[in-house]
């Protein structure tokens, strides 16, 4: 997608440089074809850099892995409190979570649900999350993050 739009913004840059490159002929006076042409240039980069800082594709985000064993006791808690159904200690546990961050596989609307991970000393609901995806009691997938959806990684048993 990222490439895409950066050959789009390339197109485009070299379509105001042809058509730039006839001013003079067409009787626009040197030095107002220059300003235009830089200004144009100028504009073009700046979309080609924002094309090309284009956010990576959710496998590239989630590369990481933990393990089961390895997470905090409160998520080791709470993983166990999703595969059993509950109860869950906030109101938001086991509501839809969208995704917004594009964080994770790309799945249809109400596939990821949402659990709160206590964090020791918080007066909210902290930082902490694990999301399933699917079935949260039998599917498997779950993922983890301590960051507030900026990072997860892919729990595994």
């Amino acid at each position: 997608m990222a490439v895409g739009r950066a050959m789009a913004a390339v197109t485009r840059l070299l379509a105001w440089l042809a058509l730039l490159s006839l001013l003079p002929v067409l009787g626009a006076p040197a030095a107002q074809a220059s300003q235009v042409r830089e200004a144009s240039q100028v504009a073009e980069v700046a979309q080609l850099a924002q094309a090309t800082q284009a956010t990576p594709k959710a496998a590239d985000r989630v590369a990481a892995e933990i393990a089961a064993a390895e997470l905090p006791p409160e998520a080791r808690q709470t993983l166990a409190l999703i595969r059993k159904g509950g109860p869950y200690a906030y109101r938001k546990d086991g509501t839809v979570f969208f995704n917004r961050e594009r964080r994770l596989p790309a799945q249809p609307r109400g596939y990821y649900t949402e659990y709160t991970v206590r964090t020791p000393g918080a007066k909210d609901r902290g930082a902490r999350r694990i999301v399933a995806g699917g079935d949260p009691q039998r599917s498997g997938e779950y993922w983890y993050t301590d960051d507030h959806y900026r990072s997860f990684k892919r729990i595994r048993d």
